[in-house]
């Protein structure tokens, strides 16, 4: 065994065994138990990327086929311009607006459906089935409908985000009890006031699962429309092409600031739901 290999087993021995003693620390303090909460994955993290380092070096695989992060992160550096306009192109144009639309459309759906017995019986199971259709069938006929620049990858994300959404909102909106709304129905509250003041608090939760779920699927659904027609830039257009050129640190590089993307865009979601939802089990239990 090299010295690269031992290096990064002494590296592994030494990153868990910190972690190990972390978790069980039980601080008092609150801004300290947060830092060892961000510390945890943040060491758990870096432990990866130098196991990755030093099983390609000590293994001495092409890097065509895994690049080390070393060189990705040059990527990164000399490629900043390219990756930023890639970022602009799919995640704050296609990414952001088709996740917006499609969550407001699918909440505002399933209002109607909560008021039309009808809708909820005919429009549910037809969403169910267009939820399950593959984004690699829907993306080349957005192509053909919306051009190939980013409306169609908006459309694409649309169709991704609403029917989670609408599914989850319609399920939290039953989420309150018989009893809750009856006690509503003595106070003479009407239709929009119970919704207001009971059944869209309770839905929250809900309404927050189909957000962060949404915000994973939008990512994914932008970059993979993309992969059926796209101006001379974006992510999915990237990757693409430096796939057929044999670029792949630059490939890697792309999926690294997805991947960073996508967390941030997470976490923003989770720490709104934190806001909002302050007063549910789950976030109480998290603070406790």
């Amino acid at each position: 065994m090299n010295g690269t290999l031992v290096f990064a087993l002494l590296f592994w021995i030494f990153a868990w065994g910190l972690n190990a003693w972390l978790v069980k620390q039980r601080p008092k303090n609150l801004a300290l138990a947060r830092l060892i909460g961000i510390a945890v994955p943040v060491l758990f993290g870096i432990t990866l990327l130098v196991i990755w380092e030093c099983v390609v070096r000590g293994f001495a695989i092409p890097t065509i086929l895994l690049p080390p992060p070393s060189m990705i992160g040059a990527r990164i550096l000399s490629s900043t311009p390219i990756l930023w306009a890639d970022f602009q192109q799919t995640f704050l144009k296609s990414v952001i607006t088709g996740y917006v639309a499609g969550c407001g459309l699918g909440f505002v759906v399933a209002i109607l459906i909560d008021r039309s017995p009808f809708l909820q019986k005919g429009l549910l199971p037809i969403g169910n089935f267009v939820s399950a259709l593959p984004v690699v069938g829907v993306a080349p006929i957005m192509v053909m409908w919306f051009g190939f620049d980013w409306p169609s990858k908006v459309a694409v994300v649309v169709i991704m985000t609403f029917f989670p959404m609408l599914v989850n909102t319609v399920q939290g909106l039953s989420a309150s009890s018989h009893m809750e709304r009856d006690l509503m129905r003595t106070y003479a509250a009407g239709w929009g006031q119970t919704l207001v003041k009971l059944r869209l608090p309770a839905a929250w939760p809900f309404i927050f699962n189909a957000l962060k779920i949404n915000s994973t699927l939008a990512l994914i659904g932008a970059i993979v429309a993309e992969f059926f027609g796209t101006p001379i830039v974006g992510m999915g257009f990237r990757i693409s092409t430096e796939v057929g050129r044999s670029n792949v640190d630059m490939v890697w590089a792309e999926i690294a600031v997805a991947a960073v993307a996508g967390s941030v865009f997470y976490g923003l979601v989770a720490l709104g739901e934190r806001a909002v939802t302050f007063w549910h089990p789950s976030v109480r239990g998290g603070r406790a």
